[in-house]
């Protein structure tokens, strides 16, 4: 329930972006995300004009292919967090998982005047989660050789690991090459690691065996 709800929402807000026309760079500076904006706020620090964007970020996109690759992710791998967590944990983990794939981001390059946009962040969080929940489950993988397409069945923790592995390998060339940005690879690796550690310290208790009452 909770991952179509927020996928109907990425959604609407996509279309809402298609009809700002000339207004659109406007929004996306007002709600995006830069960190040095956050950083160097001049105004009250705990303002909540500073603040919004952590939230705000996470559900505006930069295309159609932005916003079809992070919902099809989300798809995939959100509703079993979902049932693992119940839909309130589940809702509250993910945007545990934003956040800190945003503060992420702050924290490796806090001058930075670029927007950063898109769910991305949240959704890393959702692989991280399933990488330690279900690692034994299997992912149906796209993978084209010599141009033949091949669908094959990847175990997930393979799948995640060195989906993970990529993202590290690209926010390490980030940080030397500035030039190459445009996604923000370490708002990824934030949000991965703490779906880590959130989907451990919100999983609801196991229920306890119930002791054999005298009578």
């Amino acid at each position: 329930m909770v991952t179509v709800a927020l996928i109907a929402i990425n959604v609407l807000v996509f279309l809402h972006e298609q009809t700002l026309g000339p207004y659109l760079e406007r929004f996306v500076l007002a709600y995006g995300l830069i960190p040095a904006r956050f950083v160097h706020w001049p105004y009250d620090p705990l303002s909540p004009a500073r603040f919004l964007p952590l939230v705000t970020s996470m559900f505006w996109h930069g295309g159609w292919l932005h916003l079809v690759g992070n919902m099809l992710y989300l798809w995939i791998f959100g509703d079993n967090i979902e049932d693992k967590l119940g839909h309130g944990r589940y809702a509250l983990f993910y945007l545990l998982g934003g956040l800190a794939a945003a503060l992420t981001e702050i924290a490796i390059a806090p001058d930075s005047q670029l927007p950063t946009i898109g769910a991305s962040g949240a959704i890393a969080a959702v692989l991280g989660a399933y990488l330690v929940s279900f690692p034994r489950s299997r992912v149906l993988t796209f993978i084209p050789i010599f141009f033949i397409p091949w669908f094959i069945e990847i175990p997930a923790v393979l799948y995640l690991a060195g989906w993970f592995v990529i993202q590290i390998f690209s926010g390490y060339v980030s940080l030397h090459s500035p030039e190459s940005g445009g996604t923000a690879w370490w708002a990824h690796i934030g949000g991965f690691v703490a779906g880590l550690v959130l989907v451990k310290l919100l999983a609801p208790p196991l229920p306890q065996p119930e002791k054999n009452q005298r009578g």
